[in-house]
């Protein structure tokens, strides 16, 4: 599929930035729970050794529905999958990648969600943000939804997602939920948009 497009990013100035009109959909300047600065931008192909880097931290308990693989050889392959078919976003700083989202595949009007966040960093913030950057692409790509699974005794995440406006849809051995980008949502993101700037 290639990179993805640049929305703003390119002329965006990064840590320095006071924002201006070539901020992409959301502001790629981030401060968590704890005061830390991060960055969230797109991934790159390039990214894939940071990406493993990542998920090598990942134990059991960070898995879930069987990603990231535990396997290294399944799990590097996983990522190439995902840099290749989806669009992917990362928020790191300037020493490693913390957390990673993707939705896929990229053209799918309602795509898939996946979000994850070093294990050491869960509970400030960072995996949120990544979902509303993911959301903002996604309203940007014209997309229709964003959909994920989601295991039930995941109460955490299900509270966060309901919170970033995802309904139940469903609810077998995991639970469905669907993000609707309807108009409000493209307004939402217009919103944050001009709040920052």
């Amino acid at each position: 599929m290639g990179e993805p497009p640049a929305i703003g990013y390119e002329r965006c100035e990064g840590r320095m930035c006071t924002c201006s009109r070539y901020c992409p959909p959301r502001c790629p300047r981030f401060v968590d729970k704890q005061g830390s600065r991060w960055t969230v931008r797109p991934a790159r192909k390039d990214d894939a050794d940071k990406l493993a880097a990542l998920y090598q931290s990942f134990g059991a308990a960070d898995r879930t529905l069987g990603v990231p693989p535990a396997v290294d050889h399944q799990r590097r392959a996983w990522i190439e999958r995902s840099l290749a078919n989806g669009r992917n976003i990362v928020a790191e700083n300037q020493e490693r990648v913390v957390g990673h989202v993707y939705y896929t595949p990229a053209d799918a009007p309602r795509p898939e969600l996946a979000v994850f966040v070093h294990p050491a960093f869960h509970n400030r913030g960072i995996g949120t943000e990544l979902c509303k950057h993911a959301a903002a692409a996604a309203v940007e790509a014209d997309c229709e939804a964003l959909e994920l699974h989601v295991s039930q005794t995941n109460r955490a995440a299900i509270t966060v997602y309901q919170r970033l406006g995802f309904e139940v849809v469903d609810r077998d051995h995991t639970i469905q939920m669907t993000l609707p980008l309807q108009a409000q949502r493209t307004e939402t993101v217009a919103t944050e948009r001009n709040r920052q700037s």
